[in-house]
């Protein structure tokens, strides 16, 4: 699976995050990493982080999950969309934008990915959700 098979219209309704054990890029044992799980169109995803070396980290693998995500909610109208890229980063991230706010509720990836210090992204804002919004907020 890819990020960019995320691409359109979807609705989320569930976020949460964990720690896996997964085995290292570099040995025989096996490491912590950080995961996010996500539910989208009723399907959960996970996507996991390669810590790889402490300094630099990236996304590992993203998959559909039998994962059980306990931070449900009322389903949020997304679009997934590929980040931009900077004038100086180039990026491997889907954000998922509310479509009545137009903010990034959840971005998963890898950021500067073409410099010597790419880093994991898994980042959710409930805050940009519409119906988390000020009150005199209009759609």
């Amino acid at each position: 699976m890819e990020l960019k098979d995320f691409i359109g219209e979807h609705l989320l309704t569930g976020v949460d995050f964990e720690t896996e054990k997964v085995k290292e890029s570099w040995g025989e044992g096996y490491e912590d990493s950080n995961a996010v799980n996500f539910i989208l169109d009723g399907k959960t995803y996970t996507a996991i982080e390669d810590p790889d070396d402490g300094y630099r980290s990236h996304m590992r693998e993203i998959k559909e999950s039998a994962a059980v995500v306990k931070n449900v909610f009322t389903p949020c109208r997304v679009l997934g969309k590929m980040k931009d890229n900077g004038d100086y980063e180039k990026n491997e991230v889907v954000e998922f934008i509310d479509l009545s706010t137009g903010k990034a509720v959840l971005s998963v990836g890898t950021e500067n990915t073409d410099d010597y210090y790419p880093y994991w992204v898994a980042k959710f804002t409930p805050e940009n959700m519409a119906v988390n919004a000020p009150k005199d907020f209009q759609i």
